[in-house]
């Protein structure tokens, strides 16, 4: 009986801390932060990326749906990373290649690791409450406005995929 209770209560709380909504403060790509706090009640979709890698395409993609999403809430957050040793060597040239390249006016954040024991926090817990951890550039993940995951995304799923943006669209209803 006890053990029954004890499991019980266990389950519970193993609930309660899955769904705890995520938050983090990132280092901006422009200067001081970007909290997903200040983005509490919109949806947002975070992206680690990187600018030497064959899915870096995925970037006009991203902008496009910043682009139309934007005005509806959702909020599109890039992430470089070289947890996949395929990032420029600073922040600085990886804006201007952003900038140059693919027109981003989307969030970014610095050069930011995103798996092991390196990874920023909201990886961190995103990989605690979902067991998701990036396997490769570009994958993704969608939270939902108030700020629990909905949705995890490989390197192959594009930002123009229809099962994302059935989901995108979901959020903004």
């Amino acid at each position: 009986m006890f053990r029954l209770l004890l499991l019980s209560v266990l389950l519970l709380v193993a609930r309660v801390v899955q769904a705890a909504p995520l938050t983090g403060e990132f280092v901006s790509i422009d200067g001081g932060t970007l909290s997903l706090e200040d983005w509490r009640g919109k949806p947002v979709l975070v992206v680690n990326t990187a600018s030497h890698c064959g899915f870096t395409g995925q970037y006009a993609g991203l902008q496009k749906i910043h682009d139309t999403y934007a005005d509806r809430g959702l909020v599109v957050l890039a992430v470089p990373s070289d947890s996949f040793n395929q990032e420029l060597g600073t922040a600085a040239e990886v804006k201007q290649f952003c900038e140059m390249n693919y027109g981003l006016t989307l969030p970014m954040t610095d050069i930011t690791s995103v798996k092991g024991v390196a990874a920023h926090p909201f990886y961190r817990a995103v990989a605690q409450q979902t067991g998701f951890v990036p396997k490769w550039n570009f994958n993704k993940i969608l939270i939902d406005s108030a700020g629990e995951v909905i949705a995890t995304y490989g390197s192959n799923v594009k930002p123009d995929s229809p099962k994302l943006l059935r989901q995108v669209e979901a959020l903004l209803r």
